[in-house]
């Protein structure tokens, strides 16, 4: 099973949400998962996986299927030195067990060109980074994804469930 992580933010807490779904051709989640996460880290520049990764975790205890990968809306790496971003982060604290593909909708300053995708008729790409998986294969992963628009079905679905907050 393959899973999509997003989370929203209120000034006291944040709303996380993930749609576990089984192939990447997937048109509907298998499950849904929502949490609210009272204790969250203050934002810090720079240090965006300090307030987010916790909240990433608590919702992964959660989840009660098998997960094969997961996708984050966000960035894996960052930049062309591939510093740590979120994804890896993440990946890191799963002891390096479940690849992790990010999907960003705005460019990191210094993205290389071969991180980007079109889907659609868009023209502005996504951004897709990864860890554990090849990137070409996740970039193909990414593109073949339910829904004929420039962001897959199943990543607005889970931006929708993160930002309905309790």
């Amino acid at each position: 099973m393959i899973i999509v992580l997003d989370v929203a933010y209120t000034e006291s807490f944040a709303h996380v949400a993930g749609v576990v779904f089984e192939n990447w051709t997937s048109q509907k989640a298998a499950q849904t998962y929502t949490l609210k996460v009272q204790e969250i880290a203050e934002y810090e520049s720079g240090q965006f996986y300090k307030r987010e990764l916790p909240c990433l975790l608590a919702l992964l205890q959660e989840v009660k299927e098998p997960i094969d990968l997961i996708v984050i809306d966000g960035y894996v790496t960052l930049g062309e030195d591939q510093h740590h971003g979120l994804g890896q982060y993440l990946y890191e604290a799963l002891d390096c067990k479940i690849p992790v593909i990010g999907v960003a909708k705005n460019e990191f300053k210094g993205t290389p060109k071969y991180c980007e995708i079109l889907r659609g008729q868009s023209q502005k790409p996504l951004y897709v980074t990864a860890i554990g998986i090849d990137l070409d294969v996740a970039k193909n992963h990414v593109e073949n994804m339910y829904g004929k628009f420039r962001v897959p079905e199943l990543l607005k679905e889970v931006d929708r469930l993160s930002r309905a907050i309790p």
